[in-house]
């Protein structure tokens, strides 16, 4: 599979006529980064240019984005993608859809797995929690929403836990800070002391895609849209299955 990544960058390049070593910024979505970790040294191999990667929370990036800051590409949220392509900080003719991940339930190593198995059961378990803990990221804000609709936000907003900007949830879960967590499943995967219940019973469930962009005033673009390519190749989007992302199409 590397072989063939690394093939997929080559072909890229050549197809963009860019032989020049460039360093290319990329501002991503957290729930990318275990993924992005491997998958970026690959094309960074095969094309010579450097990557410099920074990570944030889909709310955080609109934030920076919003205000000023200017990266070669730009992946968030779908939402936060629009909202930024709107506001002309992004190039809407280079956007592009990179993986979707769903909203998945954890507890800390060796504990009881509370039952999650439908809606109902999930209401009655969240009462049941000492404590909620869950990110100020994209699937924060959809699990806002959904205690709303379960009718209770407030019984679960008096005991949450909200983790902060590239905070894991997990994180909270295992210390024993919060007692049940959410998060994207690619987020949690790596957190070691927890254990993974399920994912959200599939009436509730929320899939966050990420799309993004390349900057409107990014410096590299040639090489930001080689990125772009090597990112959505369908060889690349195989690999993000292991990391709890499921492949953009």
């Amino acid at each position: 599979m590397r072989s063939r990544l690394i093939m997929t960058v080559a072909t890229f390049l050549a197809l963009s006529g860019s032989a020049h070593a460039v360093e290319i910024k990329l501002l991503a979505s957290g729930a990318l980064k275990e993924a992005y970790l491997e998958l970026i040294p690959a094309f960074e191999r095969a094309s010579g240019h450097k990557v410099t990667l920074s990570l944030s929370s889909t709310t955080e990036i609109q934030k920076q984005v919003s205000a000023g800051e200017i990266h070669d590409v730009v992946i968030l949220g779908n939402s936060g993608t629009e909202a930024l392509i709107r506001a002309g900080k992004l190039d809407g003719s280079t956007r592009a859809v990179f993986a979707r991940s769903g909203i998945s339930i954890a507890v800390r190593a060796g504990a009881l797995r509370p039952d999650v198995s439908s809606a109902d059961a999930l209401k009655q378990t969240l009462l049941a929690a000492k404590s909620v803990g869950y990110s100020e990221g994209a699937s924060g804000t959809y699990l806002v929403g959904m205690f709303q609709k379960l009718g209770i936000y407030d019984q679960v907003k008096a005991k949450a836990s909200i983790a902060g900007n590239n905070v894991p949830v997990g994180d909270k879960v295992a210390s024993g800070e919060t007692e049940i967590g959410f998060q994207q499943l690619s987020e949690l995967l790596p957190v070691k002391g927890i254990d993974i219940v399920a994912p959200l019973p599939s009436e509730l469930q929320n899939f966050t895609v990420f799309s993004g962009a390349i900057h409107s005033a990014a410096k590299e673009r040639e090489g930001a849209a080689a990125l772009i390519r090597f990112l959505t190749d369908p060889d690349t989007q195989a690999k993000l299955k292991k990391y709890g992302l499921e492949p953009a199409s």
